[in-house]
């Protein structure tokens, strides 16, 4: 089988995603640009979501690296995903630039931890918006498309939080769980149109967000880990993609954990 190594160190040759098309939200950095990566190293087209001016030219490095590196439709959209117009209007957008939506990958997401008594009421409600009405508003956009096709693969993104809960998040756990309901019930509305619906729930990765954690902090969660240590963004993209494929037609309204044994 001919594979070749391309520049971001990633090996490429398998492309059974050539001709599909993937939205994935909140794709910038972290997991979601993990996740466009991955998609289009095996041949997928991908929108490039973004919410703010900050990460506006991370976005479009991305999408011109999808392109140059691997030889597919890419571009960038700004979108608030909390917005149901905005959330409609990007998965149009996709739509006319591939002509289809086959992939849907929901990773937006935000953050206001603080202890129940002291939490605002507008930083409970500012994770509720993006995280779960966020996906509700892709979700519904891209259900549209993808039942006229009788075709469709949802990748909602969980967490083990919202599995197993976190002190001092009671919000990211609020909607991280929301994301299991809705998923599994679309999942039960979406199969007879051959649309599955799954989470992916990751435990600690390296992200900016732990990135944050200092090197005590960083060791101490690490031994709460059954691999003892922490999970890599293309290791959560490759699951993903698994989910995203042909080979996981049968497999919907699951949640798939992939946390290194912490749960």
């Amino acid at each position: 089988m001919d594979q070749t190594i391309h520049s971001d160190g990633n090996i490429g040759g398998i492309r059974d995603f050539e001709g599909r098309s993937a939205v994935v939200t909140g794709s910038s950095r972290g997991i979601g640009r993990a996740v466009a990566v991955a998609l289009a190293r095996r041949g997928c087209n991908v929108c490039v979501n973004f919410a703010s001016s900050s990460s506006e030219k991370a976005a479009h490095e991305t999408a011109e690296h999808l392109v140059e590196t691997f030889g597919v439709q890419a571009f960038a959209v700004r979108a608030d995903v909390s917005d149901p117009g905005a959330a409609k209007d990007m998965v149009e957008a996709a739509r006319e630039a591939f002509g289809s939506i086959d992939i849907l990958v929901n990773n937006a997401g935000i953050t206001r931890d603080g202890l129940l008594v002291r939490m605002k009421e507008e930083d409970f409600d500012a994770v509720i918006d993006v995280n779960l009405k966020g996906a509700f508003n892709c979700c519904k956009a891209a259900a549209s498309v993808m039942m006229k096709q009788r075709y469709g693969r949802i990748v909602n993104m969980g967490s083990i939080v919202g599995v197993a809960g976190n002190a001092g998040q009671a919000n990211y756990a609020a909607s991280k769980a929301g994301i299991i309901g809705l998923s599994k019930s679309l999942a039960r509305e979406l199969a007879a149109r051959n649309i599955t619906v799954n989470v992916v729930a990751p435990g600690f990765i390296e992200t900016d967000m732990t990135g944050a954690l200092n090197e005590a902090q960083q060791a101490s969660v690490a031994e709460r880990i059954a691999a003892k240590r922490f999970g890599k963004p293309e290791e959560v993209a490759d699951l993903v993609c698994f989910l995203a494929g042909e080979n996981a037609g049968y497999i919907t309204g699951q949640v798939v954990g992939i946390d290194g044994g912490m749960s």
